[in-house]
Formats: structure tokens, sequence, C-alpha cells
């Protein structure tokens, strides 16, 4: 299992703009070979950031949606005079080692 994080960094005034869009994002994510699960989370603490949380089967499963038109047209889609909802972003990108979950 490959497990991606992406931290963004969101603009108090811009968070429920952003929230949205990943609401649409889960949606789709469920139709995305190899994709196991999606989370968009909230930091209770620092208000201006959020977390997109992706897990995979594998790593190359990963690097094919990058490389999908699903993935170009989920980033593609803001019109151009739309201020954009996140200011930047770090990602973070993991091996599973370990790996429990109850419903497994």
């Amino acid at each position: 299992m490959y497990v991606v994080m992406n931290e963004l960094h969101v603009p108090p005034e811009r968070k429920a703009v952003l929230t949205e869009r990943f609401r649409q994002s889960a949606e789709r994510m469920a139709e995305v070979p190899g994709c196991l699960e999606f989370l968009f989370l909230s930091n209770i603490e620092e208000t201006g950031k959020q977390i997109v949380f992706t897990k995979w089967a594998s790593k190359q499963d990963y690097e094919n949606w990058l490389s999908s038109p699903a993935f170009a047209n989920a980033h593609s889609g803001k019109p151009k005079q739309e201020k954009p909802a996140a200011s930047a972003n770090e990602l973070f990108a993991y091996e599973v080692a370990h790996h429990f979950c109850k419903g497994d």
C-alpha cells in the first residue's frame, strides 16, 4: 500500500470553497483504479491547513492516476479569474509498513 498526503495551506475565507471542491473529488475518486481510500481533513487546531489523504493499492496506481485524464480534469478546473483556494501545499508520500483496520 501507498499513502499520499497533500497538506494545503488555505486562507480562512477560502476554506468552504476548497471543502466543496474536494467533496466533489471524493465522489470521483471512488472510480479511480487502485484508489482504496480518500479523506479530506480539516485541522481543528491550525485552521489554515487542510489535508488530502489518499491510500492506494500501490505506488504505481498513484502514478497511473497522476498521468490520467481524470487527474488532468480534476486539476484543470477553475475559471482563470477565480482566486486559488489554497495558497501553498506540501506533498508527503509513504509506503505502508504496517496496517490495521477493523473493517479488513
